[in-house]
């Protein structure tokens, strides 16, 4: 299954409203993104430098291209805006990373 890794920025203090509110992870959203063939989905935080780092499976990667359109989506989005960078369509400005060693 593939594997897509990337990174986001967190906004300076809000480290533990960033973690409240995944602990919290609306139930809805977390069904689109099982259902869009998303799995073994983690969010890793740099403390020193605020750098959120993500990384997923997913069946096909191309599922994951309507996603932004989904209103779960945008929801989450515009909820979690103020706490991050984001785009001006209230996406976070993600970075993909590209893998360089991976031991199984």
């Amino acid at each position: 299954m593939p594997r897509l890794a990337f990174k986001m920025q967190l906004h300076q203090g809000q480290t533990v409203e960033y973690k409240r509110r995944h602990d919290e992870l609306w139930p809805e959203l977390a069904q689109l993104l099982r259902e869009t063939g998303i799995s073994d989905y983690s969010i890793f935080l740099d403390e020193e430098t605020l750098s959120l780092f993500g990384v997923l499976e997913v069946v096909e990667p191309t599922r994951m291209d309507a996603l932004p359109q989904h209103p779960v989506m945008q929801r989450w989005w515009a909820y979690m805006a103020d706490i991050m960078a984001t785009n001006p369509d209230q996406s976070p400005v993600s970075v993909p990373l590209k893998e360089v060693f991976y031991l199984r």
